[in-house]
């Protein structure tokens, strides 16, 4: 069954890291071209549990521990993936894809172009990114906009445990490679810290979301806020804390690459004014994408200049103080709003 986010999610109740595993075994049960490996994402289940459960339903054949060689198990997965399978992959954090970097960029995002189209490489390539947990520099990047910046893949980044299992399945069935990015301040796990919105509700049934469309969970006519993943929930809290006083619409692009272009130019040709929220690094990001989607398009279409909530461009701090000095948070969001309103 195929539904969309216009469809009652019912009212059961999953963390985003049982969203994506129960997406995952779905597609294992009827496709056994479906196969998962990465570290620790057998009996362990992932240590953000993105593959909790699979290994006691699928066993070792179709749930792989692998050595921490990531070239090594990412162009096996490649390998696979060409040869008809449909392998979903666990980098674990995405700062690693610097030690794998030319089998992601030189070999999956580039067979099916440098084949003249004639070899496919439906593979799923999923890793944990964000900060605010003390994990230090190496441990708590984004850079989806490093991903989205080579041609290729398909680049994903949910919200909530309702996307996150529509677009996985939709990735796993996608014939393009497709990077599929959780922030582990959504994933709902009860050793982080407790964020309500990190669960939801999800249907037991399959079910995608398109890749490449937008959502608007908070519709207003004010002012356009734009973000993706852990972002959005902050969002939200502020459009909600404003209501009545600011019409905040809030779009969740869920997807990096595809772009929902023309959702961000419907909601700005209404509300005149923009803010941008992005965890990842504001230099020649996502923010600057959004921006120049404006003003290639209609620039006139701006009541006044945008505000941008991004990372700036330093590593991330270890020491918690300073990590919250950087990171997007409510407060910083909200004065975004009241400058572009002001």
């Amino acid at each position: 069954m195929t539904v969309t986010e216009s469809v009652d999610a019912g009212t059961r109740r999953l963390t985003t890291a049982k969203a994506i595993s129960e997406a995952i075994a779905q597609e294992m049960r009827v496709n056994p071209e479906v196969f998962v490996m990465g570290e620790d994402v057998g009996p362990y289940g992932g240590i953000f549990g993105s593959t909790g459960g699979l290994f006691e339903e699928f066993g070792s054949t179709r749930i792989i521990d692998t050595p921490i060689s990531e070239t090594g198990f990412i162009g096996a997965g490649i390998g696979a993936a060409v040869e008809g399978m449909r392998p979903v992959v666990e980098l674990m954090f995405v700062d690693f894809f610097g030690v794998c970097f030319d089998q992601i960029y030189n070999h999956m995002a580039k067979i099916h172009y440098e084949s003249g189209g004639n070899v496919k490489v439906p593979m799923v390539l999923m890793m944990a990114v964000g900060g605010g947990y003390s994990d230090a520099a190496q441990h708590s990047q984004c850079l989806w906009a490093s991903f989205a910046h080579m041609p290729g893949m398909k680049v994903v980044a949910p919200s909530n445990p309702y996307d996150a299992k529509g677009l996985m399945i939709s990735a796993i069935r996608d014939d393009s490679p497709v990077i599929f990015m959780f922030h582990k301040g959504v994933m709902g796990l009860p050793w982080m810290a407790k964020n309500p919105r990190s669960i939801g509700p999800v249907p037991e049934e399959e079910y995608t979301v398109p890749i490449g469309k937008a959502a608007i969970p908070h519709p207003g006519s004010d002012v356009t806020v734009v973000s993706v993943s852990m972002s959005v929930q902050h969002c939200l809290d502020v459009a909600e804390k404003l209501e009545g006083t600011t019409s905040v619409e809030v779009i969740d692009l869920r997807s990096i690459v595809p772009l929902d272009r023309e959702a961000i130019l419907t909601s700005v040709a209404k509300t005149g004014r923009l803010v941008i929220v992005d965890e990842d690094y504001k230099s020649f990001g996502l923010s600057g994408e959004v921006i120049a989607t404006i003003a290639d398009t209609d620039p006139s279409m701006l009541k006044a200049p945008v505000q941008r909530v991004c990372y700036p461009d330093v590593p991330v701090p270890y020491a918690r103080v300073l990590e919250y000095e950087v990171l997007p948070t409510r407060d910083k969001i909200e004065a975004a709003i009241a400058a572009v309103l002001a």
